[in-house]
């Protein structure tokens, strides 16, 4: 064996004591960092923009889409709730919710119905309406609610040819409470995504 033409390094010593002050360092660091974080509100009140206040929307009230039945038919698989946003859409003082629900299909990209719910005459919450049917075939990439406007990343297909896992064509979409129903209105579509 030839020996090492480095010095010998004395830290490099991994005794129980070592890691004993390792682990105790860099369990303090994590703590001081999690004392000098800000709270929540804090971090909402720093969203805003200067000079303006946040917007204070109750989330405890929103409808929770727990246990909720889609008008999506899944078949055995049964549905699954990806994304949500809360925000008061309609501007009564009360949150609804906007979900993203596909089928619990076990692999592939089952396409995403897009749903808007609110709390029915008694507590359980109801959809309400149907912002983007699954016949389209498209894919929820981002959802958000901000301003009483509902936007959306969709992902989609420019023909049955595209295979499910590549989709090609890209829109960034909004919906506004207006007259009694939710415009729609695109803001961007790419094609070729």
């Amino acid at each position: 064996m030839q020996p090492s033409v480095l010095p010998d390094l004395a830290h490099n010593d991994s005794r129980a004591m070592h890691w004993l002050a390792t682990a105790a360092a860099v369990f303090a660091t994590v703590a001081v960092a999690g004392l000098l974080q800000p709270g929540d509100g804090a971090a909402s009140a720093s969203a805003a923009p200067a000079g303006t206040a946040a917007p204070h929307v109750s989330t405890a009230e929103a409808p929770d889409p727990t246990g909720v039945v889609f008008p999506l038919v899944c078949g055995s698989v049964g549905q699954s709730v990806g994304r949500q946003a809360r925000g008061d859409l309609d501007g009564d003082g009360k949150p609804e919710t906007v979900v993203a629900v596909h089928c619990a299909a076990g692999s592939g990209t089952p396409p995403d119905a897009v749903y808007v719910l609110t709390h029915g005459s008694g507590a359980a919450p109801r959809v309400v309406a149907t912002l983007v049917d699954p016949a389209l075939r498209l894919t929820v990439g981002e959802l958000a609610v901000e301003n009483a406007v509902v936007s959306a990343t969709t992902l989609g297909y420019s023909s049955d040819q595209v295979p499910s896992c590549c989709p090609d064509q890209r829109e960034e979409t909004t919906w506004r409470w207006s007259g009694g129903a939710f415009v729609r209105s695109v803001a961007r579509a790419d094609a070729g995504v």
